[in-house]
């Protein structure tokens, strides 16, 4: 059972991270260059991002609860790595499932307020300018959330070295 849930914590925080260093130094880059408008690779990165937010989301649950179960079964020391592992999972749920639902649907909004293309706009329009601060806001949460994750990913490398997480509690 213990390796199960070592391996699916595993299997779920590299998708998540992965797909996170994926989209902003592969798909973002190549899409913005590429293609022949920023609109159209708004578009795509913005449907893409979207997956990647379902896919963290369920990644950072599967996590969450096969670290909850561990924590149950590992003894006191070990929990500290634990804990600090779902913290940094609950922060990158957090920021996610924010831009997922708040952000992104205000940027569409914006999109639409500028007239559908944010770059036509007038610089000086009110969807324009709501439109750029959420998307910084966005790519910085984006950092924010891969920080949490390699930070994870840091004390998963260093489970091993904790002798009291392979000894299970029994009361």
């Amino acid at each position: 059972m213990q390796t199960f849930l070592r391996a699916l914590r595993l299997y779920a925080m590299v998708a998540w991270v992965g797909g996170l260093i994926f989209f902003a130094f592969v798909l973002a880059p190549v899409a913005f260059h590429t293609l022949s408008s920023a609109h159209d690779a708004g578009l795509i990165v913005g449907g893409t991002l979207r997956i990647l937010h379902s896919i963290g989301l369920i990644g950072g649950a599967v996590f969450y609860l096969a670290t909850g179960i561990l924590w149950l079964r590992a003894e006191v020391p070990a929990r500290v790595g634990f804990a600090i592992e779902m913290v940094l999972t609950g922060l990158m749920m957090a920021v996610t499932f924010y831009s997922q639902y708040k952000i992104l649907p205000a940027m569409d909004v914006d999109r639409a307020l500028a007239g559908g293309l944010v770059d036509a706009a007038p610089t000086d329009n009110a969807g324009r300018l709501d439109f750029e601060r959420l998307h910084v806001l966005s790519e910085r949460l984006e950092g924010f959330a891969l920080f949490c994750g390699l930070g994870a990913v840091f004390f998963l490398s260093r489970e091993s070295q904790w002798p009291e997480t392979g000894k299970i509690v029994r009361p």
